[in-house]
């Protein structure tokens, strides 16, 4: 297994990165990995590490790299990262506005440096897939509806902000996407009301062209997949997991993808 960090340019700046892949060789399906907004650090490498075994190209890039190195980070006496509500206020703020910062354009710059940068590696030229959390699961449903052609396999893992007012709403873009798109949600996750929830199925139901699957945890919390934190739920996570190696199997064109999907 190959794990490097990366610096990708972009027309904003130099974007910096990881990236993990098999040392088999040949060339490999890219799965863009989009951060939550905690920022970049080992507990995502280690899942871009798991998505690598499975015969993938992963990359993580950072998208506060306009702002720097940013990371949020403070622990609960086991250790374990703290959950958002139980941060204190001016942190809260400060992270909302940096996740106000990651919005459409921004990320339509950044991963079409990503896949700009990958034509020099060791990535294949066909589909594409990404997952996210919070934050970053809006950023795959920005993957899927701005780049359609390359991303065919997208998954946002208690994404946020995926239905509101505004006119490039995730949801409302949902009609351009192609090929598959698996949401995960945490039942106790405001950002997974009823309302938002039954507005995704809406917006994917009148999408011809994309398979949309979801599960709705029982109990789970905002933030539930990731395995650091205080509220994880492991056998929400294994299930999301399961769904989204077999998108990818189904999506992806690699024989060494599909074998261990």
């Amino acid at each position: 297994m190959v794990g490097k960090e990366l610096i990708i340019p972009t027309p904003d700046g130099a974007m910096d990165g990881y990236a993990a892949h098999p040392d088999s060789g040949g060339l490999l399906p890219l799965v863009v990995m989009f951060m939550d907004v905690w920022g970049l650090r080992e507990e995502l490498f280690g899942l871009a590490r798991d998505v690598a075994a499975r015969g993938y190209y992963c990359v993580v890039p950072n998208l506060f790299y306009r702002v720097g190195k940013v990371r949020y980070e403070k622990r609960t006496a086991d250790g374990k990262m703290m959950s958002v509500v139980d941060l204190p206020p001016e942190m809260r703020e400060e992270m909302r506005l940096q996740s106000a910062k990651v919005d459409r354009p921004r990320t339509r710059i950044d991963i079409a440096a990503v896949l700009e940068f990958c034509r020099g590696e060791a990535v294949a030229p066909g589909p594409a897939g990404s997952v996210g959390f919070c934050m970053g699961g809006r950023a795959a449903f920005y993957a899927g509806e701005e780049f359609p052609e390359r991303f065919r396999a997208n998954a946002s893992l208690h994404g946020t902000h995926l239905v509101t007012d505004a006119p490039d709403s995730p949801h409302l873009l949902a009609g351009r996407m192609r090929g598959e798109m698996y949401g995960g949600y945490g039942e106790r996750d405001r950002f997974a009301t009823p309302e938002i929830l039954a507005a995704i199925d809406r917006a994917f139901a009148a999408n011809p062209h994309v398979v949309y699957r979801s599960n709705l945890h029982a109990g789970a919390d905002h933030g539930y997949a990731l395995p650091d934190r205080d509220i994880h739920a492991a056998a929400a996570t294994a299930l999301d997991w399961r769904e989204i190696f077999a998108m990818f199997g189904r999506q992806l064109s690699s024989v060494g993808a599909h074998a261990g999907a």
